[in-house]
């Protein structure tokens, strides 16, 4: 038997769980090689060993104690594994895992498209992509004043996961103030260390207009990793065509030309 903590600790952990083969599927470790973990014939890659960490809710500096002070650490606490992660949520944690290299898109974006609520204006929006436990995340802020109410400003804010997969940016957001709608981003991938410009489709319906589904051309403009958010909220709002440069109003243009069936947008 391996006098490896690391080895020892694993599977102590594991035992307080129904089976291996269940942590294997839940982490997304191939069976085969977490053996090689229990047995401590190896340990596992940075990557791997963080995914393990945060699946059983300790450290690793924690993992690599004397077992014994590990076993009357984690006695203390509820496992992580045991009730954080339940069977409906694996479709979501598959597609963290399968989600490419995302490293390049975290930071600051101005977000522009013809707005569904507000016929004929264009929204500026404030947006962010941040990783967390190699996760990312996505929040948005729009802001303005509603062009039927001169004095009346509104706020709108979204929260979300975004995602790398099959060469494109996914992103799906929900509603935050009124949980009461769905956003999908699709968007083309930047191939330079800096996304600059990110333009794709995106859906989603308008309470103003009864939800109605509705699909529309859209770009991010990046902005930085740290930028001053207050000055650009500042700039974010409704806007009339005239008011935005026109390279954005060819890039967020909603057309569909002849002899066409779908609405598709080109890569920049």
């Amino acid at each position: 038997m391996t006098s490896d903590p690391f080895a020892v600790n694993l599977a102590y952990a594991c035992s307080l769980l129904p089976s291996i083969a269940e942590v294997c599927r839940r982490i997304g470790i191939n069976r085969q090689q977490f053996n090689k973990y229990l047995a401590g014939a190896v340990r596992p890659s940075r990557h791997n060993m963080r995914r393990i960490c945060d699946f059983f809710g300790v450290t690793e500096s924690e993992l690599l104690m004397e077992p014994a002070r590990f076993a009357g650490l984690v006695s203390l606490r509820k496992p992580a594994g045991r009730g954080a992660a339940p069977q409906y949520l694996d479709a979501v944690e598959n597609l963290h895992r399968l989600s490419g290299e995302m490293g390049q898109y975290v930071g600051w974006y101005f977000r522009y498209f013809y707005t569904f609520g507000y016929p004929g204006h264009i929204t500026r929006s404030l947006a962010v992509i941040t990783e967390k436990d190699g996760r990312h995340l996505w929040k948005n802020i729009e802001t303005g004043t509603d062009p039927d109410k001169a004095q009346s400003r509104f706020v709108g804010k979204y929260e979300g996961l975004a995602f790398h997969l099959g060469h494109r940016i996914h992103i799906i957001e929900y509603d935050v103030l009124a949980a009461s709608s769905i956003t999908q981003l699709m968007l083309y991938p930047s191939y330079t260390p800096r996304p600059g410009h990110l333009r794709g489709v995106q859906t989603g319906g308008s309470m103003r207009r009864g939800r109605k589904p509705a699909a529309s051309a859209v770009v991010l403009e990046f902005l930085g990793e740290r930028i001053d958010i207050r000055r650009a909220l500042a700039r974010c709002g409704l806007f009339e065509p005239d008011e935005v440069d026109d390279w954005i109003k060819r890039l967020i243009e909603n057309r569909i030309d002849a002899g066409e069936w779908v609405f598709e947008i080109d890569e920049i």
